[in-house]
């Protein structure tokens, strides 16, 4: 059994849908953090075995297996293969575990995992031509097939979750993700695009106020609105992990081993709730505490999946210092290129463990019909 390990990881800045990166095509979007990804980390791409790629909306230029055209805009030779995956929005952090498990297998001793979605170029459900009606009717007979905001605002009214206690979520998030981008915490972890050199969705002076003013996004009298949910968004990012031995053998620098490798599944109605079993599993599957874990990376579908995880995990284990959960703000501040946050997600954890020199770090996202991924890396 190999011991994989990742070497290195990078992601573009996070583009607002229209924004600066509209002009780009996810192919080219995914060659550049691949191109990135060779030059940071000095590794000879022919020694890259293969390429795992998150993708959700897999239509349109988004089709046609995006990570292998984003192998072929790139540096690495066209002997390197790749594939696509849709695990929706834990889709690269999947990426990620196969790869991982490739290499732990034996299979392969270096391979890249990421991610790439331009939300801008392949609209949300343009792959099935429209919403859940279009699926089999079968399944919304068995199942309440929903939005994913009518699930939060179900959450929310579990949770006893007012809009203000969202909204001032949201407006967290955004400081963190503001102070972090003042303070310059996140340019080694960006690779630039033409002039973009930072998350386009983070407002730089968040106003609680205005957040307070939005309408509902899902119901008339509803609490979800656009400001305590995620961005929709342009991104991509890849993460080189190879086996410990043939990494020291290339003389790449081993940053962090993998401890627990988790996805999960229950309520395809409620959905999003699943981050909560999944972080116990890879709790134990780590045989760590909460305690223990130094940066947490939860994704911010929506401010009551992360404020109902928190209540969770501080029943099950004590008092949560929020502080080391999503530093640097999340996907409410700098917006969630679904099929790339997991690979985006892991490389600010990679980073954030480094610049706190911490030990662990806990990456774990919700997913539509009712799954979560978690992973637990330690850095080394």
């Amino acid at each position: 059994m190999g011991e994989p390990v990742i070497v290195a990881a990078v992601r573009t800045p996070i583009g607002k849908v229209g924004g600066a990166l509209r002009g780009v095509t996810p192919a080219a979007l995914f060659a550049h953090v691949l191109d990135a990804l060779l030059e940071r980390s000095g590794v000879d791409p022919a020694a890259v075995e293969d390429v795992v790629t998150g993708c959700v909306t897999q239509a349109g230029e988004q089709g046609a297996n995006v990570g292998r055209l984003g192998v072929l805009l790139s540096r690495l030779p066209v002997s390197v293969p790749a594939v696509t995956l849709d695990r929706m929005c834990g889709s690269s952090q999947q990426a990620v575990h196969f790869a991982a498990q490739a290499i732990a297998a034996g299979d392969q001793s270096v391979a890249i995992a990421g991610g790439v979605e331009s939300m801008t170029r392949a609209p949300m459900f343009s792959d099935i031509g429209g919403g859940f009606e279009r699926l089999d009717p079968a399944l919304r007979a068995r199942h309440e097939l929903i939005h994913q905001g009518e699930s939060a605002e179900r959450i929310a009214a579990r949770y006893g979750l007012s809009r203000r206690a969202l909204d001032a979520f949201g407006y967290e998030s955004h400081v963190r993700a503001a102070r972090a981008q003042r303070e310059g915490r996140q340019r080694h972890e960006i690779a630039p695009f033409a002039e973009l050199d930072h998350d386009e969705g983070v407002r730089l002076e968040p106003s609680l106020e205005r957040m307070l003013a939005l309408p509902p996004a899902f119901r008339a009298d509803g609490v979800v609105t656009a400001g305590n949910s995620s961005q929709i968004s342009d991104g991509a990012a890849a993460v080189l992990i190879a086996e410990r031995e043939r990494a020291a053998g290339l003389g790449l620098r081993a940053r962090a081993r993998f401890r627990a490798r988790v996805v999960v599944a229950g309520d395809p109605t409620l959905q999003l709730l699943e981050v909560i079993p999944a972080t116990h599993r890879a709790l134990a599957q780590a045989g760590l505490s909460l305690r223990e874990i130094d940066a947490i990376e939860i994704n911010e579908a929506f401010a009551c999946v992360v404020l109902a995880w928190a209540r969770e995990m501080e029943r099950a284990y004590g008092p949560l210092d929020m502080e080391r959960v999503n530093p640097n703000g999340g996907a409410i501040a700098h917006g969630h290129p679904l099929g790339a946050t997991g690979a985006i997600l892991m490389t600010k954890l990679l980073y954030e463990l480094e610049r706190r020199e911490g030990r662990y770090g806990l990456q774990v996202m919700c997913i539509g019909h009712g799954m979560a991924t978690a992973t637990i890396i330690e850095r080394m």
